[in-house]
């Protein structure tokens, strides 16, 4: 065995940041893939995970949320989590905020020394989403959303994500010009950072290529993120053909985990996220660098299903 450190371990000695990447994955089964579990994962085990996460060289992780424990409690240990997670340069870790209460507490933590780095904000680009996931109006969301950034801004890197952006199970179909209206809004509150969540998993690539397409002329200063679902096996499809048509950034979610909380009707079934180890296989199988480890990968899938304690839905792990 040799005495050299390796490349890790000269990473580890000098601070040095993960490797450049041509696309950038947002590894989210720390709090979107783990929201619906019954059973609530003690918070060792979630910092146990989020460190193997960070040593694959993810450069961003979504790794809590400040809801209310009463609506979520699968987050109610967000603190502890936040408090055990080890800084790593490069690493952007982020928080889920819901509303202004929820900042209070991301910048409380920030205050501590053990705050995220990131916060999401949410808005459904339907009147009938909202009403149903977040109980309230759209023009009263979009008021919480303006005191959010108000309170994150020069704080955190804010991301405004943008639910069903291509289809409500309430309202049908999303007309670009609505998304592109929720982005112009989201940037000038200063979140410039807009994730399109594809909610049901209902988009298609053509589709996926033409609201890109859309939304990068009319608002080129932003930087926008795949967040598709795979209700319908598509989500691996849509998150290539969204990089193909100029993003950079996605996210995704070790085993496919998450979607929607169980309680919601439309959520029932599967609902899960682009799967992070499918993903990642195909991207780099495509030529494009992601930065990540694809051993350490295949390890952390595996270590999510024993701590889940069942299969979940990566097709490479079944792989020889």
């Amino acid at each position: 065995m040799s005495d050299l450190p390796s490349e890790a371990d000269l990473a580890e000695m000098t601070g040095a940041a993960p490797p450049a990447a041509d696309v950038v994955l947002c590894e989210c089964v720390a709090r979107d893939g783990l929201q619906h579990e019954s059973a609530i994962i003690p918070a060792a085990a979630k910092i146990a995970l989020i460190e193997r996460i960070a040593d694959i060289g993810f450069r961003r992780i979504e790794i809590s949320s400040f809801s209310h424990p009463k609506h979520v409690p699968q987050f109610a240990d967000a603190e502890a989590v936040l408090k055990g997670v080890r800084r790593r340069p490069g690493v952007l870790f982020k928080a889920t905020c819901p509303n202004p209460q929820a900042v209070e507490r991301a910048r409380a933590a920030q205050d501590g020394g053990w705050g995220p780095e990131e916060i999401s904000l949410l808005v459904s680009a339907s009147e009938g989403h909202t009403q149903k996931n977040l109980r309230r109006s759209r023009v009263e969301q979009w008021a919480n959303v303006a005191a959010m950034a108000a309170l994150g801004r020069d704080r955190f890197t804010m991301v405004g994500t943008i639910s069903v952006a291509f289809d409500c199970p309430f309202d049908g179909p999303i007309a670009p010009q609505r998304v592109l209206e929720d982005a112009e809004r989201f940037a000038a509150l200063g979140v410039t950072r807009i994730a399109l969540g594809d909610t049901i998993g209902s988009a298609t690539p053509p589709r996926v290529r033409d609201l890109i397409g859309w939304l990068h002329g009319a608002l080129p200063t932003a930087t926008f993120i795949a967040h598709f679902h795979d209700s319908r096996g598509t989500g691996i499809a849509n998150t290539l053909a969204a990089i193909e048509a100029g993003l950079t950034h996605a996210d995704c979610a070790l085993g496919g985990t998450g979607g929607h909380p169980a309680r919601i009707a439309y959520g029932e079934g599967f609902t899960g996220n682009t799967c992070t180890e499918d993903l990642v296989l195909a991207l780099e199988a495509m030529g494009y660098r992601t930065g990540l480890d694809l051993v350490a990968l295949r390890a952390a899938g595996e270590a999510v299903e024993a701590l889940l304690g069942r299969t979940l839905y990566s097709k490479s792990l079944r792989m020889g």
